[in-house]
């Protein structure tokens, strides 16, 4: 851990970066949790869920990659603003779904909400090698990842608690909230170059606006790195399986489980946990371990996490159920951390908001697909059945990735480092923040 408390005394901007993601990530899961079980309270449907998932996932597919695009050709850090301030707006409007008890408002509040969020989650991905040095890369990856993790935790704990005890409305104003705090943190970001733009290659190519050929430009790129590419499609193979865990999550805890809120927050909560400990364990094992040993506990740690799923979809108690996922997630966790390091060290920085919101965006892609599946699926099959298929194709992944692996598909890219990152961090320093 003190790699992590070193971080946040030494680096200003990363400071800045991880108070306002902890307050609106807790945020973010009070919303969570309230929207869910708001849903099934008035409908007990899995259809419902599965709707209000896609609701969510469509806007973040349409919109990625024009956000990705917009990152890499404007100031990343007002767009991140900018998306706070939408958001905190749009996260008010689900108290009005309380007093109306229309359904169809938390489709549309929730699609309006994804419709801002990638423009800060690509961005704040595309600005971490700016506002950390190449040493700290991988421990500000660590931290920001296990923090989000964390706030899973505590915000889907306390949002479950909350929600039981006083009521829908507190969840959504706190939602609400964290967003603008969120805002002001990101705000007081520091660059000694006075912004967060993108290097471009020269002053025609900045005032020449020709998105989908720059997005396409993207595409190119990854598919000219093949580490890049493994990493994006092995992603989409773990949401083949956990887009049906999003809807899952609420059914086995109020309908299999009969827990309501409370219980959804407690298996939320546990997942957190879970991903928590894995975080902390992926950045101590990240700067030990060489590239081929990277590659081969991604292939373990993705058996591992489909494998506990399943079972967690058997358990008849909920005390092992909880345990269960709480070692699927701890699995997830170490590849995501080790995979994205990876491609924060290595993802060119004209490229970084194209790259990650490429890579969100089939993530959300495929977990829509797979929340179609089982919504539709828990109108015929039993929930257990649906989980044990989810957990084995998350699993799947791990099968293309050793493939790639044991042929020789994955060699290692050049590191890529740039001037504009260094002369960025030079203000993370400063004493007077």
């Amino acid at each position: 851990m003190s790699d992590f408390t070193r971080l946040l005394r030494d680096n200003r901007n990363y400071r800045y970066t991880w108070f306002g993601q902890i307050v609106s990530e807790a945020g973010d899961h009070f919303n969570n949790v309230a929207v869910l079980s708001l849903a099934v309270q008035e409908t007990h449907s899995g259809a419902v869920i599965a709707a209000i998932m896609l609701s969510r996932a469509i806007p973040a597919i349409l919109v990625g990659p024009w956000a990705g695009v917009l990152l890499d050709r404007f100031d990343r850090q007002r767009i991140m603003i900018a998306s706070d301030l939408v958001r905190g707006v749009v996260a008010l409007g689900f108290i009005l779904a309380i007093g109306y008890k229309q359904t169809w408002l938390l489709y549309v509040l929730s699609a309006l909400l994804m419709i801002a969020s990638p423009f800060f989650t690509s961005g704040r991905s595309a600005i971490l090698p700016s506002i950390a040095t190449e040493g700290e890369l991988h421990t500000a990856n660590s931290l920001t990842q296990t923090t989000g993790w964390m706030t899973l935790a505590v915000g889907a704990f306390f949002g479950g608690t909350t929600v039981a005890r006083f009521g829908y409305q507190i969840a959504f104003i706190f939602n609400s909230l964290s967003f603008f705090f969120s805002a002001i943190c990101i705000a007081n970001l520091r660059s000694v170059r006075g912004h967060f733009r993108a290097q471009r290659t020269s002053l025609d190519e900045t005032r020449v606006a020709r998105p989908w050929h720059e997005y396409r430009e993207g595409l190119g790129y990854m598919v000219k790195t093949p580490l890049i590419l493994g990493i994006a499609l092995i992603g989409v193979g773990w949401a083949s399986g956990g887009g049906a865990a999003q809807v899952l999550f609420t059914l086995f805890s109020e309908l299999v489980f009969k827990r309501g809120a409370e219980g959804l927050g407690e298996l939320w909560g546990i997942a957190g946990v879970g991903l928590l400990i894995g975080g902390v364990f992926a950045n101590w094992l990240g700067k030990r371990i060489r590239f081929e040993n990277y590659k081969k506990t991604v292939f373990f740690v993705y058996l591992l996490h489909g494998g506990a799923y399943i079972v967690f979809s058997q358990m008849r108690y909920w005390g092992w159920a909880l345990a269960f996922m709480c070692l699927s997630r701890a699995s997830v966790a170490v590849s995501s951390v080790l995979n994205w390091s990876r491609l924060l060290k290595h993802v060119d920085d004209r490229f970084r908001g194209r790259v990650f919101s490429t890579v969100e965006t089939m993530n959300w892609s495929t977990m829509m697909l797979s929340m179609m599946a089982a919504g539709m699926a828990s109108q015929h099959y039993s929930i257990r059945a649906i989980g044990a298929v989810s957990g084995l194709l998350s699993s799947s992944t791990a099968i293309f990735w050793g493939w790639a692996n044991w042929t020789g598909k994955l060699p290692e890219p050049a590191e890529t480092v740039h001037e504009e990152d260094l002369e960025a961090v030079e203000v993370h320093g400063d004493p007077t923040g």
